[in-house]
């Protein structure tokens, strides 16, 4: 196995039981392993069950507690059965992490609506299910975290990505909205925007496009995972308790 990266920081996250939706890789594989790290028990979510073995594999190995849950959030019933059901199991959730995202990039003219459903569906409406079914549990407990991962596309746009970054522009809304309507139960809604991170998607850009981000990165590098998993890890822990409704931009200075 390779050697274990973290972020560095830590929070007593003892008893607590989290959610990380999209936790298969990625952002939400290091924020699940991150939050099993200080203690939380993670349901970790995806679409198929099997992708997640590793992810859950990582954090038993290093003494936690997960489980793999497969779950389409898109699926209005599918969504509040898994909540339930977790609860259930658990007696509790406390934490929740909208992180499933895809992309379809194509400029405009030829995006079709098939393109368009799906990236807003997946990205906005499937963190409007989760945070809905979650927050009932958490209003009754008068405690929880909700932590959504939007993106720096959301706060600039992209070319090629308007369904893309209007669902991570609307999660944003979404954040600042819900966090009016639950800090009063204790309750705290906040988002994080990643700017370029290393991953198997950002890969796929290839190098000169890798070169020319950097160029206007003042970091000069890539964040990682990781640096994400710090921020969130921040977000759901008791140390947060006067923050919400706040977008976190990660992304070296970039859109500073």
């Amino acid at each position: 196995m390779a050697k274990e990266r973290t972020t560095g920081l830590s929070a007593d996250l003892s008893g607590q039981v989290a959610m990380v939706t999209g936790a298969s890789r990625g952002l939400g594989k290091a924020v699940a392993i991150e939050l099993a790290r200080n203690g939380a028990k993670v349901a970790c979510v995806a679409r198929d069950a099997q992708k997640l073995e590793e992810t859950v594999s990582e954090i038993t190995q290093a003494g936690g507690e997960a489980d793999a849950l497969a779950c389409d959030v898109k699926d209005r019933s599918s969504v509040s059965k898994l909540v339930d059901d977790i609860v259930e199991k658990w007696e509790r959730l406390d934490i929740l992490v909208n992180n499933a995202g895809i992309t379809r990039d194509t400029l405009l003219p030829g995006m079709s609506d098939e393109d368009w459903d799906d990236v807003i569906l997946t990205n906005l409406t499937g963190a409007f299910l989760f945070s809905r079914a979650v927050s009932l549990h958490m209003m009754r407990a008068r405690y929880g975290r909700i932590i959504n991962m939007s993106s720096v596309s959301g706060v600039m746009g992209t070319a090629g990505q308007t369904n893309y970054s209007a669902s991570k522009a609307g999660l944003m809304g979404l954040t600042r909205s819900l966090s009016r309507e639950l800090a009063g139960r204790k309750v705290t809604i906040n988002a994080v925007a990643p700017g370029y991170i290393e991953s198997d998607m950002t890969k796929t850009l290839g190098d000169v496009v890798i070169q020319e981000a950097k160029k206007r990165i003042p970091a000069k590098r890539l964040g990682t995972p990781e640096d994400v998993a710090a921020v969130v890890l921040y977000q759901a822990s008791p140390a947060a308790s006067y923050v919400t409704g706040q977008v976190l931009v990660v992304d070296g200075g970039m859109t500073g």
